[in-house]
């Protein structure tokens, strides 16, 4: 197969192996999870007498996929993954209560959605790095302005929401993820997240002072605020998945898909429609081109290379791309999305469907390699599940 590159370098969270590798899946409810789906239709989040129940939407435990029967109904026998039960938001549905919940073994659990009209056109964002701290709250200001003008159906941030919580004590990275937070509670537009390496709660611990034995460490602050770290929704006719695209070792994090969210992968497409189109979101690429531009090495925190399981591979892009690769290839896969490399960047592969782009980041520009590489987002439109060419926005005027 020919590979050619097209490197372009411009000159939701939803709110509306070892001990830290990948974090075992923790000992999930031993009495099975059920409740229903339904449509709300009084709006006040109870299923009451004669309010329908939504057939055919998936609900998942990061782990197991069911989905729902004709009365909305759904049931996890053995219930699995961190805690957290969440959908697979179905098109032309909404929900104020979101898209996941904290399990409670000890009762039902229900999903009160508000139909909405269904749109086979529509458009989002595509944002990423906004490395939110008190510092930088003028970004997030013209990041709300410029989703504020274009009105988009939704935003997507594909991670390093925070300025950091890898190297600080706990009440400091409380503080940016609470912040970030506050932050996103002021767009009016629904935003979809998802985590980058900045939210790994404490693992550069020589710095943060962090026990692994933190109730928070690593992925569980995302989840804590955030609840599923990898999930899907769907929004007219496309499929997207938010992936969890980071693993650690150690002291040190590096691109990677673990297996259970490839299983859960797995899962997840398998209840859709085979002409589904899907799109992927997610912090370090499976492809960059910002590769070239660093140097190589293997030691120190901002090392280019991490040992994984005995093999030295890319910290910066996905290690085992290709393994994920082979599970979405044989779908209608249009589009991969991410960012970590803080500037645009569009891959194509000839006899490869699939588009891999990154957007640039939100908290500024970088000059990475001696190029300047400008601060913005990127603008995508959807019309009858193709995808246009995104359109860049700068966010300084």
């Amino acid at each position: 197969m020919r590979f050619s590159i097209r490197v372009v370098l411009l000159l939701p969270c939803f709110i509306a192996g070892s001990i830290v590798r990948a974090q075992n899946v923790a000992a999930g409810a031993t009495i099975p999870l059920s409740g229903y789906v339904f449509a709300d239709n009084n709006h006040n989040g109870i299923k009451d007498d004669g309010e329908p129940g939504i057939k055919g939407v998936a609900v998942s435990d990061q782990v197991n996929v069911v989905v729902t029967d004709d009365k909305g109904y759904y049931h996890i026998q053995q219930p699995a993954g961190y805690g957290y039960i969440f959908i697979s938001m179905p098109n032309g549905y909404t929900s104020a209560q979101g898209y996941w919940q904290k399990i409670n073994a000890a009762q039902a659990i229900n999903f009160p959605l508000s139909p909405t009209a269904a749109h086979l056109s529509f458009s989002f964002i595509q944002a990423s790095d906004t490395h939110v701290s008190e510092q930088s709250l003028d970004r997030m200001q013209r990041f709300r302005e410029v989703v504020d003008s274009v009105k988009p159906d939704f935003v997507i941030i594909t991670g390093d929401l925070v300025k950091d919580a890898l190297r600080v004590p706990e009440t400091q990275a409380k503080g940016v993820f609470q912040l970030f937070q506050a932050e996103i509670g002021k767009m009016a537009t629904p935003v979809w997240c998802i985590p980058g390496n900045h939210e790994n709660f404490g693992i550069e611990r020589q710095l943060s002072l962090v026990s692994p034995q933190n109730p928070l460490y690593g992925r569980r602050m995302y989840r804590f605020y955030f609840g599923p770290d990898y999930y899907s929704f769907n929004y007219g006719g496309c499929h997207f998945i938010g992936l969890n695209s980071l693993s650690f070792d150690d002291l040190y994090y590096y691109g990677h898909i673990d297996s259970t969210q490839l299983e859960w992968l797995k899962r997840d497409i398998a209840v859709l429609p085979a002409s589904t189109p899907i799109i992927t979101f997610q912090h370090v690429p499976f492809f960059s081109g910002a590769l070239s531009m660093e140097n190589y090495k293997e030691n120190g925190f901002d090392r280019t290379v991490e040992w994984e399981n005995g093999v030295l591979q890319y910290r910066h892009v996905v290690s085992n791309a290709q393994e994920v690769l082979a599970i979405l290839s044989k779908r209608n896969y249009p589009l991969a999305l991410a960012g970590h490399h803080h500037m645009q960047q569009k891959f194509t592969m000839e006899g490869v469907q699939t588009r891999f782009e990154q957007t640039a980041a939100v908290i500024g520009p970088s000059d990475e390699g001696g190029l300047y590489h400008p601060s913005g987002v990127t603008l995508y439109h959807v019309v009858n599940g193709v995808i246009g060419e995104g359109q860049f926005i700068h966010l300084d005027k």
